[in-house]
């Protein structure tokens, strides 16, 4: 039987939360976490060893991470790896890709992993391995496991891969040759496809190009010390009772908090309520994630002209981009009725 290897992170190996993110890999000969709900999908293949790195070590040191992880598999037969699934974890999901290109060409082994399309390990490594569609939190797992174990099948019975709609990962842009029925000319496919948009019927094009949305850039500041300054934040600083019950996660919701009387964001006063990174430091001192004190020593300095008497705050961690777009357009009508004409956004 085919033997496979499983990836996680330090939540889902079942190791910690935030505070085990340094977590340097590890191998287990078990399955752990996802690795028991998986193993019985998998009819072609056994899941042998699980691999577990925190996700804040494997993004500062990946190389070190990337180094172990193939020192403990220079030992093994395997013939997949799968990582995840990532969802809409942002770190999580960009280490699983990590993971998955690296073993792919060193052990010229395939490796899958999945995650939500709008993770941003998709747009990194979606031309380099194959990627799941997946949803866009835990609870989804349910409906992602088996996606990756019909996938995982077909890739060990060594079954032709078809194109991404039909296998359900995302697409890579590679195009392949598919031989079609004689009568199925491309004059009589486009003809099909014409009289569907003329009668409304839905139908798909056979070349589908995906429109991004282009933003123009700003005209630099020409003089900051006469500038109208802005600032914004998707790092999660809020009052220490986050009075507009902002979430961890899948944002909805903006505050909007009056910094105008202080000269820095004080502790305790002030907490990160984001469920993407370790808070320790935000939460001792949040001007790293908000730096009004900064901000105010400048105004003071006259390297900026005018700061805005009001902070804008939310959670980045896995926010879709239609909401975001809605509360930047609402906090738009803020700073248009102050003169606003420049915006810092910072993270995290």
């Amino acid at each position: 039987m085919k033997k496979i290897i499983m990836y996680l992170n330090q939540f889902f190996g079942q190791i910690g939360g935030e505070e085990k993110a340094d977590y340097q890999p590890t191998i287990h000969e078990e399955m752990i976490g996802p690795a028991l709900a998986m193993a019985p999908l998998i009819k072609d293949g056994r899941i042998t060893h699980t691999i577990i790195c925190g996700d804040d070590y494997m993004n500062l040191h990946p190389e070190e991470a990337l180094e172990k992880i193939g020192e403990y598999l220079d030992g093994l037969e395997f013939d997949l790896l799968i990582a995840g699934p990532a969802f809409l974890a942002g770190r999580y999901g960009v280490n699983c890709g990590r993971v998955c290109k690296y073993v792919q060409e060193r052990f010229n082994v395939p490796a899958i992993t999945c995650m939500n399309e709008e993770n941003p390990g998709v747009d990194i490594y979606r031309k380099d391995i194959y990627i799941l569609k997946g949803g866009d939190n835990a609870a989804r797992m349910r409906n992602d496991m088996p996606a990756m174990a019909r996938f995982a099948n077909k890739l060990l019975n060594g079954e032709p891969i078809l194109w991404a709609d039909e296998e359900g990962y995302i697409k890579r842009g590679i195009r392949q040759t598919v031989i079609l029925d004689k009568e199925q000319t491309a004059a009589n496919r486009a003809y099909d496809m014409m009289l569907k948009k003329l009668r409304g019927e839905p139908f798909e094009s056979e070349l589908q190009i995906k429109m991004e949305e282009r933003v123009a850039i700003a005209a630099p500041i020409k003089d900051a010390s006469k500038a109208r300054v802005a600032f914004i934040s998707t790092g999660g600083i809020v009052p220490a009772d986050n009075p507009d019950r902002i979430p961890s996660a899948s944002s909805t919701r903006f505050g909007r908090y009056d910094i105008s009387g202080m000269d820095r964001l004080e502790p305790g006063e002030w907490i990160s309520v984001h469920g993407g990174y370790g808070k320790t430091h935000a939460n001792a001192n949040p001007n790293v994630i908000a730096p009004f004190d900064a901000l105010k020593t400048l105004v003071k300095e006259g390297k900026i002209g005018y700061l805005h008497p009001y902070f804008y705050s939310t959670t980045g961690n896995h926010t879709n981009q239609r909401e975001a777009a809605r509360m930047a357009g609402e906090i738009l009508e803020f700073l248009r009725e102050d003169g606003i004409d420049t915006v810092i956004l910072g993270s995290t």
